[in-house]
């Protein structure tokens, strides 16, 4: 069978199966966010952190309620780290430096995962797995929390209350992310994923001594990691580690995992709005958005280019070869369309443009399908703006799902969309501009400007992928990165709120001959176009600089 084929039956087999997982899981999640009882350990941890499920918020409540649960994980989180070489099952391992330990926190609680240092030589059991894998469970409610308060928006009037932060991330966790996460970790275990709390020892024979390897509860990790779309790893090659991803039919799985939640929720969305196709409508442009892609990265990969691309059937560099150029590329789009950041190859080896579509892929907002909960919020913004410039193109006051988008609410939508290429494109030239960052560059020229361009869209779109040749384990890297992800996750959700609690308040306008139907096909074409020039117009200076510079000098 040919690379090519192999790749291609790949992505059938992924888009047959994500097809049958749609329906049930989409109205799963519906049915939990709509459902008024509570199970009884859901009760319990209620009882336990004082809060009352039943208690309607409006939007400024539910924002403190997100902001707190997130900044206790954070000092949570980074007080763990300090004190990590006073803890048993430690491995032996020292406490992590401040700037290391802030950055670390700050990336898992905003659902980044980005990573400055090696998992398996800085991290013991208890910080893996009572820090960073319960941070890969509730940041990854926190983002459907926020996705549902949003849907409520559209789906109320009359109100400004939007539910129960509180409820919203426990039911999350516990009847979507939990069960979904146990399943996944049998499943890796059986595809020979590494599961246990073995301590450090050599194994193998090398030339000049033996390797030395800790064990660890990796595979119930990794299912959280994919599922959450986080994507820290448990060790520092990530899902190119065999320890992690061991197969091809578990590195298929772990991409299912990624984008099973993020294409569920598009009927989850139909559902609490009442019109299923609506939410076709915001499928269709999530997976023309996510098939065009993959077309693409496969055709920039498999291209040869002289002898040693024509042995190798491609772009081979950087790529295991028991994943190939077709799993390689599927795996590489799907973890930079959503907010996962796991990477089973080096994006740095790709070829010049199919690095560049790893970079656009984030730069577009992680909207196709895009992150747990991030992706559906990130894709009703993009929609609000779409019906606006439809409605000027018209001359018809805008309306989306029967509310106005007026003034007010394209303001909260043009905020939550600028915040991330701000920071994105002010760090990069701050980085660029000052001596200190540029020594940590292995490359120079256009690849090298990538690298840095790649470190803060990752971080500021809460990816958490690396381009690799970079070394960010500084305090200037640390530092900034860990504002940006922080900033690039609680910003947006802020005008996200705030634009839910305004479109709650509203009456619903009665739909007319003149009313802009957003179930077609022409409004699905109109979103892609929207999506697509506003990213284009934003990042396309700064992609001119990199991935396009060093794919036309290819």
């Amino acid at each position: 069978m040919s690379p090519v084929l192999a790749g291609v039956l790949q992505l059938l087999a992924l888009a047959v199966a994500l097809g049958l997982a749609y329906r049930p899981l989409g109205d799963h999640m519906a049915r939990v966010y709509s459902s008024g009882k509570h199970l009884r350990v859901e009760l319990w941890i209620y009882r336990a952190i004082g809060a009352d499920p039943d208690t309607e918020m409006r939007w400024p409540a539910y924002l403190r309620g997100v902001l707190a649960f997130s900044g206790v994980g954070v000092l949570f989180l980074y007080l763990l780290q300090r004190v990590q070489g006073s803890l048993p099952g430690s491995l032996g391992f020292a406490s992590i430096d401040p700037d290391q330990a802030f950055n670390t926190a700050a990336s898992f609680v905003a659902n980044t995962n980005w990573q400055s240092y090696y998992g398996e030589q800085a991290m013991g059991h208890v910080v893996q797995t009572g820090g960073l894998a319960v941070q890969n469970f509730v940041s990854a409610a926190v983002g459907i929390a926020v996705a549902v308060a949003l849907v409520r928006g559209f789906a109320r009037s009359r109100t400004g209350e939007l539910g129960n932060f509180w409820s919203d991330l426990v039911r999350g966790t516990v009847r979507i992310l939990l069960p979904i996460s146990v399943v996944g970790a049998l499943v890796l275990v059986a595809c020979g994923a590494l599961q246990n709390f073995s301590g450090i020892h050599e194994v193998g024979q090398f030339t000049g001594g033996t390797q030395q390897w800790n064990g660890g509860a990796v595979a119930s990790q990794e299912a959280i990691k994919e599922l959450g779309t986080n994507g820290g790893g448990y060790f520092n090659a990530n899902s190119a580690h065999p320890f992690e991803n061991p197969s091809g039919l578990s590195n298929l799985f772990e991409v299912f995992l990624i984008l099973l939640i993020p294409f569920a929720l598009t009927r989850t969305f139909g559902r609490m709005v009442g019109s299923l196709r609506q939410g076709y409508a915001i499928l269709a442009t999530m997976g023309a958005i996510w098939l065009g892609f993959t077309a693409l990265m496969m055709w920039t990969e498999f291209a040869h280019h002289g002898p040693a691309f024509d042995l190798a059937g491609g772009a081979m560099e950087g790529k295991e070869t028991r994943f190939g150029i077709g799993g390689s590329s599927i795996f590489a789009v799907a973890t930079t369309l959503t907010s996962t950041g796991a990477v089973n190859s080096f994006h740095s080896s790709y070829t010049g443009f199919g690095g560049g579509l790893t970079l656009l892929g984030m730069q577009l907002g992680e909207i196709a399908p895009g992150g747990v909960g991030s992706g559906l919020y990130g894709m009703l913004i993009m929609a609000v703006i779409a019906v606006f410039i439809a409605g000027l193109m018209v001359g018809r006051t805008p309306e989306y799902l029967g509310k106005k988008i007026g003034t007010r609410q394209i303001t909260y939508a043009a905020c939550s969309l600028l915040i991330t290429p701000a920071l994105v494109l002010s760090f990069t030239a701050a980085a660029m501009a000052l001596p200190t960052p540029a020594d940590s560059m292995t490359n120079t020229g256009a690849h090298g400007f990538s690298e840095i361009l790649y470190a803060y869209t990752s971080g500021a779109n809460n990816n958490g992928s690396a381009f690799a040749g970079l070394n960010a384990d500084t305090q200037w890297f640390n530092s900034t990165l860990g504002i940006a992800m922080l900033l690039g996750r609680f910003l947006p959700m802020v005008f996200v709120l705030a634009l839910a609690g305004s479109l709650a308040e509203q009456q619903p306008v009665p739909e007319t001959a003149g009313t802009l139907r957003t179930e077609k096909p022409l409004f699905a074409g109109l979103l892609i176009g929207t999506i697509m020039i506003t990213t284009g117009l934003t990042y396309f200076p700064a992609l001119a600089l990199g991935p396009l510079a060093e794919g036309l000098a290819a």
